[in-house]
């Protein structure tokens, strides 16, 4: 953990305690009950509640509450313990699965030492919406349902009788209206006041003051998970997509009123078991040769409507490979049986003749396949694959993946 500016930075699967110091930083009791209720609403996967203290597990990210920001950040056992370090790792990671995009980052770039990873979620955001104003936001047809002074569109008459009996002057209709106020910038502007609420007091609010004067009047919506599912797009809206999918982000992840004091909890959290597999098979498309095919979550149907499914299938020529990601320093460990099991399934099922459990480390090793005991038509290696290239993350280990399935029996 490291003394920053109200930026509490800790190691997945570590465990903070309410009452007590890190680096100058208090975890207090109000920090403690909001986790634990948030755990709670999302059926208690992304910590373990203590007596007193919270373990962290396998998601990492940031929550940001009560005037604190947690950042949570991954790390492989024996490893430096270098915060930066491991910053820079799962930026890179979210970077290269398309959850993050990051080109030049204003003013975070002077000042590192306040910068985490709401920063940089609202920076893009907002460079979303300064462009989508800089271009021209759209109008859209909408229905008007109210009063109006003028007859126009459909005469809603039973609603009319019982709201004008008394105001001749007056008509309840529906109508179209051609104009800004939309589902689309509705959805933004949620999005923006939420930013609004957390970005105060930092570099990035007088840039939200800024596109917040110039964007458009709208009506206040209650944006829920069900909102963006029915949400219709079309090649005209089709420059808002990533300014939606960031917008989906940021207010599914808002929990009001979820802590004790006068802030709302924001957390972005991600499944390093998720983000490890998909980081792994960006890797490897991006380095695909003539004759090579990478597949991910191929499923076979397997027994009474059950499929199966490994992470990644690659083919070569003739050849089928099947790799399990794991996000996990197995160390000197042998796999568990369980997985070997599955690997041998994979492997008939693919008919596959090598099958990879490929695990992070801070070494390479070179696996060593070794065939199921009376089938020597199928092979199974453990597979530690370092991370990290110096002090950033490995960006060659398409390469690394693909060397590795070459190495004899």
């Amino acid at each position: 953990m490291s003394k920053r500016k109200n930026i509490l930075q800790v190691f997945e699967h570590s465990t903070v305690y309410y009452g007590r110091e890190y680096n100058d930083i208090t975890f207090e009791e109000k920090h403690f009950n909001a986790l634990a209720k948030l755990n709670q609403l999302h059926n208690n996967e992304y910590f373990t509640v203590l007596h007193k203290g919270i373990k962290f597990s396998q998601y990492v990210g940031v929550i940001q509450i009560d005037g604190l920001t947690i950042e949570i950040l991954p790390k492989i056992d024996g490893s430096t313990s270098n915060e930066a370090l491991w910053q820079t790792v799962l930026i890179g990671m979210l970077r290269a699965t398309k959850r993050l995009k990051v080109n030049n980052l204003g003013q975070a770039n002077v000042s590192k030492q306040h910068i985490h990873l709401l920063d940089i979620y609202f920076e893009w955001f907002l460079n979303e919406i300064q462009l989508l104003e800089r271009q021209g936001l759209i109008k859209q047809y909408r229905t008007n349902i109210g009063n109006v002074k003028a007859l126009k569109g459909k005469l809603e008459f039973a609603e009319h009788i019982n709201q004008n009996l008394i105001h001749k002057e007056r008509f309840y209709t529906s109508h179209q209206v051609y104009d800004h106020n939309h589902q689309i910038h509705q959805i933004l502007w949620v999005a923006l006041e939420i930013i609004g609420q957390f970005s105060s007091g930092t570099y990035l609010y007088s840039k939200f003051k800024r596109i917040q004067a110039n964007f458009p009047e709208v009506s206040r919506i209650n944006v829920k998970a069900n909102t963006f599912k029915k949400l219709t797009t079309n090649r005209k809206t089709q420059p808002y997509k990533t300014a939606i999918e960031i917008a989906r982000l940021i207010i599914l992840n808002f929990a009001p009123n979820i802590s004790s004091g006068k802030e709302n909890m924001l957390a972005l959290l991600f499944d390093m078991n998720n983000l490890w597999e998909e980081y792994v098979l960006t890797m490897l498309k991006s380095v695909l040769a003539e004759g090579i095919v990478v597949k991910s979550q191929e499923s076979k149907p397997f027994w009474n409507g059950i499929k199966i499914r490994p992470d990644i299938v690659i083919e070569k020529s003739d050849k089928t490979y099947v790799i399990d990601t794991k996000w996990k320093n197995i160390g000197g460990s042998k796999p568990s049986t369980n997985d070997l099991r599955q690997m041998y399934v994979y492997n008939e099922y693919w008919d596959s003749t090598k099958a990879l459990l490929l695990y992070p480390s801070v070494e390479t090793e070179i696996p060593q396949f070794v065939p199921f005991e009376g089938d020597d038509n199928h092979t199974c290696a453990l597979g530690k694959l370092n991370i990290l290239d110096g002090e950033k993350l490995n960006k060659n280990i398409g390469e690394e993946i693909l060397a590795m399935l070459q190495t004899s029996q």
